[in-house]
């Protein structure tokens, strides 16, 4: 999104937009002739007595009702479609920015995230009807306007004076209500934030007896989001209070001189029932207009913070320091990777990761996430490349893992063992049946038993299927490559079979257990 975010979203949806407006315009163009049609039925039939005439008077202003609600509901239609769709695309842009960088979030908490995940997106999107509606708000008073004008000169002019007037005076106040709703959300976010924090770290918590304090964070943040609050709510009722005068002055106003015109003989009755009738229909498109003007700047407030996240600052990124033993594996080969410390394990799966653009790799980290209401949901992983393909069933049983797909899952698979949960990430892994697979210490959770028939499934599923590199200390996997880089913090590195490597120290060290 750029720096403009409301008109990114208003051009992915022209058409919508337009259709919208116009069905809206529609919908106002009717409400504003209802008066007319009543002020020429006063005059041509209700005075006259007839009945011809009143009976075409009932059809013509049941005619304006039944477009002008068809138009209205068109217009809801098109636009709420187009608002749940871009609301989802938002949602989905968010999600896909936090999965593809994840150090987006390292200046903002997850639940900060997740606010702007739900209701920001939902705000921005919403962006698309308050267009449709500032737009046929506006519209309606210019046919009020044209019809006051036919009327009587004096008081279209009147009109027409008094009314940009009064939307340009609420949109003065756009910016100053905008601050504020932008000041709420984003400590409600905080808030959130806090909470989300506290809940999932409430067993350590317990443990050090540092609940009183975490607690206490909660509670000046939440009193944060409680003083935004108030003062969004605060500048809104500003907005609305002055619409609210203001329409009702400009109501008064214009009944007044119509009555006095009457008075004078300068207007018939059918010409003051038209003119009191259109005074009430304004109160509609100006409501209309005074909240659009308000929900545009929570619109804009909560696009500024989606375009945060999908943006962030630019960082200086570190340089990239690849370790000089760095093993480049060969095509259709098993590779054992063993490191004597966690930093080059990270190191090196980064590296994989970063080279992961390409569709043909995939890198199996060693923490499995389960996604989805089952287990065959949690073992989707997408369409698989064109040439390749492995049976899900023989992913299963290659990675002795669970096999009732219909297993409903818990709040990230809790309902299962942690091993199981390995063994479920592994066979998803090896059912996508990429050219290159990286798994990352895949077997940590298991007993030995399970773990040697797991390195046989893997070996034998594998064969034949790309290059598989396993970033492990696992002597029953590494026993099964064919080829062993053993990798030192100190920049030390050493190549053979696993038998070959368990005379060096350093790596008989490493795969001990």
């Amino acid at each position: 999104m750029s720096s403009r975010p409301v008109l990114d979203v208003l051009r992915r949806h022209r058409r919508p937009v337009a259709v919208g407006c116009g069905s809206s315009m529609v919908h106002q163009t009717c409400e504003a002739l209802v008066p007319v049609a009543i002020g020429l039925a006063v005059d041509r039939a209700v005075s006259t007595g007839d009945v011809r005439a009143i009976a075409v008077s009932v059809v013509g202003v049941l005619v304006l009702f039944a477009l002008l609600t068809s138009a209205g509901t068109y217009a809801f239609l098109v636009v709420d479609r187009a608002e749940f769709e871009e609301a989802h695309s938002l949602r989905t842009a968010v999600a896909r920015a936090v999965l593809r960088d994840p150090a987006v979030l390292r200046e903002r908490q997850v639940g900060d995230a997740l606010s702007v995940a739900t209701s920001d997106t939902r705000h921005a999107a919403e962006a698309l009807g308050l267009v449709s509606f500032l737009a046929s708000g506006c519209f309606g008073m210019v046919v009020a306007a044209v019809v006051l004008l036919r009327i009587d000169v004096a008081l279209g002019l009147g009109l027409l004076v008094a009314v940009p007037v009064l939307v340009l005076g609420l949109q003065a106040l756009a910016p100053r209500l905008e601050a504020r709703v932008h000041d709420r959300q984003r400590s409600a976010g905080l808030a959130a934030a806090v909470a989300a924090d506290l809940l999932a770290g409430l067993r350590p918590l317990r443990g050090f007896g540092g609940v009183p304090e975490a607690v206490r964070r909660y509670h000046l943040a939440s009193a944060l989001s409680r003083r935004a609050a108030v003062g969004a709510a605060g500048a809104t009722s500003v907005v609305v209070g002055v619409s609210t005068l203001a329409t009702g002055a400009v109501l008064v106003a214009t009944a007044g001189v119509a009555g006095a015109f009457v008075a004078r003989g300068r207007l018939d009755v059918g010409e003051f029932v038209t003119v009191v009738g259109m005074a009430s229909f304004l109160a509609d498109p100006v409501r209309n207009v005074s909240a659009c003007v308000q929900q545009l700047a929570v619109s804009r407030a909560s696009a500024r913070r989606i375009v945060t996240l999908l943006a962030p600052p630019a960082r200086p990124r570190a340089e990239a320091r690849p370790h000089p033993g760095q093993p480049q594996p060969v095509p259709g080969e098993v590779l054992g990777v063993v490191t004597t410390d966690t930093a080059t394990a990270d190191a090196l799966t980064q590296a994989f990761e970063g080279a992961g653009g390409a569709g043909g790799t995939l890198v199996e980290p060693a923490e499995t996430h389960l996604l989805g209401d089952t287990l065959a949901d949690a073992l989707a992983s997408g369409p698989v490349p064109p040439g390749r393909g492995v049976a899900l069933a023989d992913a299963l049983e290659a990675a002795a893992a669970p096999t009732e797909l219909g297993t409903a899952l818990a709040d990230g698979g809790g309902n299962f063992s942690g091993g199981q949960r390995q063994r479920i990430g592994l066979a998803r892994a090896l059912a996508a049946d990429r050219e290159l697979l990286v798994l990352r210490d895949p077997t940590t959770a298991l007993d030995a038993v399970t773990e040697d028939r797991v390195a046989a499934g893997v070996r034998r599923l594998r064969a034949g299927h790309g290059t598989t590199v396993l970033i492990t200390s696992s002597p029953l996997l590494l026993s099964r490559c064919d080829r062993v880089v053993l990798l030192t913090g100190a920049g030390r590195h050493a190549t053979g079979t696993h038998a070959e490597l368990l005379a060096d120290p350093d790596y008989a060290a490493a795969v001990a257990r």
